[in-house]
């Protein structure tokens, strides 16, 4: 709640602009950025889908950024911790859920050296921690069975596989920044294309190899806003 009243209060202050003869700090902002990105992992749906227990993963995600961005001489540079999740299924019965970790950092070059626009292609590497939990439904189990029984109790667990890709990352950012004294922040869209150098096979959740394990790849594609934050250079 305290992030999205930030983000909101961000969003009002760079409504606003007016003209001025302040160029873009050289010092690094801080930014917030949320979104969504696209991916689909066909090899674990599709050992999924031959059991019926199971939900298959969805394949796209709510994700949340916080990092900084900075721009010098029109080299632009950014660096990001990145978080998503999503739901498939029925929360309190059958469903499965992914969630992501990672972080990045990406170079770029402004195409416009504007005193309020940034309009930069960038390039990047980074590294992603995927994590896909299934639950089953356990909404005919007896409530007692489970007191009395540790089968039943083992029976009822949550089933886990995690994942984690080395990522190239490629894609485009475009950022106006306000002109407000008070504000001093910045609004701006980032979309990109993230991919793993290879493809990696699923594993337990405590980093078991698992035989015949499916293997998937990152192929990835966000989208989001970003906010920059105000910088102490005021």
């Amino acid at each position: 709640m305290k992030i999205l009243l930030s983000v909101l209060m961000l969003s009002i202050c760079v409504g606003s602009f007016a003209q001025n003869e302040k160029k873009w700090e050289n010092i690094p902002q801080g930014t917030i950025s949320a979104g969504v990105s696209f991916q689909k992992f066909d090899a674990l749906n599709s050992r999924l889908a031959t059991f019926s227990k199971y939900e298959e993963l969805r394949d796209h995600t709510g994700t949340l950024q916080l990092g900084w961005l900075k721009e010098r001489n029109r080299i632009v540079s950014d660096f990001a911790f990145m978080g998503g999740s999503s739901l498939s299924g029925d929360s309190h019965k059958k469903s499965s859920v992914l969630r992501y970790l990672g972080l990045g950092a990406n170079i770029g070059y402004d195409l416009l050296e504007s005193e309020r626009y940034l309009l930069y292609p960038l390039v990047g590497i980074g590294y992603q921690w995927y994590q896909a939990k299934l639950y089953t439904d356990n909404s005919s189990v007896p409530f007692d069975a489970i007191l009395e029984s540790p089968e039943s109790q083992n029976n009822i667990r949550s089933t886990s596989f995690k994942n984690e890709f080395f990522t190239y990352n490629v894609g485009v950012g475009f950022a106006v920044k306000s002109q407000k004294k008070s504000c001093g922040g910045s609004i701006g869209l980032k979309a990109s294309y993230t991919g793993s150098f290879k493809d990696r096979a699923w594993k337990g959740n405590e980093g078991q190899e698992l035989g015949n394990s499916p293997e998937d790849g990152l192929s990835q594609f966000n989208v989001g806003i970003v906010f920059g934050m105000p910088s102490m250079k005021h």
